[in-house]
């Protein structure tokens, strides 16, 4: 606890992903979201390290932002996320120029 929130985290290896949430929240959906995070970010980076999340931050936050809208779980599947996410480099793919923020998805 903290205040009037609920920090709730899970590790994975050596990286920590902690969100928090309101007191009246089921922590155990945002366990669960996270995992899904997690998954999703070891499913685009392949086995995700915290070098992957360093320098490819704008990619992190883009998976953060299919899973979570206002600080509420916005999707709950990892098909749908990876799916969207896949558009996203398509996208891109046909307007590299592009400075939409959409771009943050983009292949290496």
């Amino acid at each position: 606890q903290f205040r009037n929130y609920k920090v709730v985290y899970r590790r994975y290896a050596g990286l920590f992903f902690c969100v928090c949430v309101d007191a009246n929240d089921n922590e155990l959906a945002y366990l669960e979201a996270i995992h899904l995070f997690v998954e999703v970010l070891d499913t685009f980076f392949g086995n995700v390290c915290e070098l992957d999340l360093v320098f490819n931050f704008y990619k992190v936050y883009a998976i953060l932002d299919e899973i979570f809208l206002a600080g509420e779980i916005e999707e709950t599947s990892k098909h749908v996320v990876l799916a969207r996410l896949d558009q996203r480099k398509s996208l891109v793919a046909r307007d590299p120029d592009s400075a939409d923020c959409a771009a943050g998805a983009q292949a290496d």
